[in-house]
């Protein structure tokens, strides 16, 4: 039986949507291809399959050996433009390092991206299109689930959130490209609706844009609840008192959070991006503007047939992404890479 080694340090920074995207993948082949693969976590050993979540020196330094047995997986969950507006870092320091991770991928033997978009991107970077596979991600419904009623209560009480409030829930590390001003500049215009944002700066201050983002924070209107990082295990609540999922950014993959919400029946809210129209299809609701926004926000909370309308969307949107679907899309990938190299 071939073992897929899984080496990956994205569960060591709290509130990444990479970490949660790691833990969802290895329990989905772990626990649905466990009688044709053995999967191993962050082992020294080379195996026959060594799957990279992260673009680690260590991990980077070792491909060369990886290589004499087995091959090589590179899990694509950001590029140098989309890492813009998230980290600040001096330019020399910039330059090295976005010139490192298209290094990295090109070590891989394969690359599997989360979002078909990114296909033609790593193409420009002379990455072989033969050796990309697009695989979605994946959220299993046992952490992620709609509660009844009076547990929804219950979660209000704990979050101090009243009992009739519609709440507009944002997602993520609090990050520039996030569109964490303009998620408070529209709770300032609306201020009879609950706005919470569940996420922190998982970097510290050397998150992009970090004192505008922190004196926006500190001045922001009174209907905004900031829950700064929160354990993945609490999310399911939170997903759960909100009738809203809205997510302002500028520059996404594809969010961990969005398959969250969609797995509690909470309909989605985002910026019109091009990345998600081949991942989402018509699962989402889409505004290009802040006034967009506010009256889609508004007509949620006051159109009941909209709202219902949203949420079926939603889910549709789980359905879309079930196990079985994603699964299916690991046991071809594993199974392709294997029969390569002869096993």
């Amino acid at each position: 039986m071939p073992t897929i080694n899984m080496l990956s340090s994205a569960d060591k920074v709290k509130g990444q949507g990479v970490g949660s995207a790691y833990l969802e993948q290895v329990n989905l082949v772990k626990n649905g291809l466990d009688k044709e693969y053995k999967v191993v976590i962050n082992k020294r050993a080379r195996t026959e399959i060594m799957h990279y979540h992260t673009i680690d020196l260590k991990h980077y330094l070792s491909v060369p050996f990886a290589k004499r047995k087995g091959v090589t997986v590179g899990y694509v969950h950001f590029l140098p433009e989309t890492i813009e507006g998230s980290i600040k870092l001096p330019k020399l320091i910039k330059i090295i390092f976005y010139k490192y991770i298209i290094n990295f991928y090109n070590k891989m033997d394969y690359l599997v991206t989360v979002n078909p978009n990114f296909i033609p991107r790593l193409e420009a970077y002379n990455i072989d299109r033969k050796k990309i596979t697009y695989i979605p991600n994946f959220v299993s419904t046992e952490k992620f689930y709609k509660l009844t009623d009076e547990n929804k209560y219950i979660a209000k009480e704990r979050l101090n959130i009243a009992r009739d409030a519609f709440v507009v829930l944002g997602v993520g590390q609090i990050q520039t490209r996030k569109g964490v001003i303009d998620f408070i500049n529209i709770a300032r215009k609306l201020p009879g609706i609950q706005f919470v944002w569940a996420g922190g700066f998982s970097f510290g201050n050397i998150t992009d844009g970090y004192k505008e983002l922190k004196h926006q924070m500190d001045n922001a209107p009174k209907n905004i609840l900031f829950t700064g990082i929160v354990e993945r295990d609490l999310m399911n609540d939170i997903y759960n008192v909100s009738d809203v999922l809205f997510m302002p950014s500028y520059n996404e993959l594809f969010p961990m959070s969005i398959l969250e919400a969609m797995n509690t029946q909470t309909p989605i809210l985002l910026r019109d991006l091009e990345l998600y129209e081949d991942i989402l299809f018509d699962y989402y609701l889409k505004e290009h503007t802040n006034e967009g926004f506010i009256n889609a926000i508004e007509k949620l909370k006051n159109d009941q047939k909209y709202y219902e309308q949203a949420k079926e969307k939603a889910v549709r949107g789980h359905k879309f992404y079930s196990r079985e679907s994603v699964l299916s899309m690991w046991q071809d990938f594993y199974k392709k890479v294997s029969k390569v190299k002869g096993r």
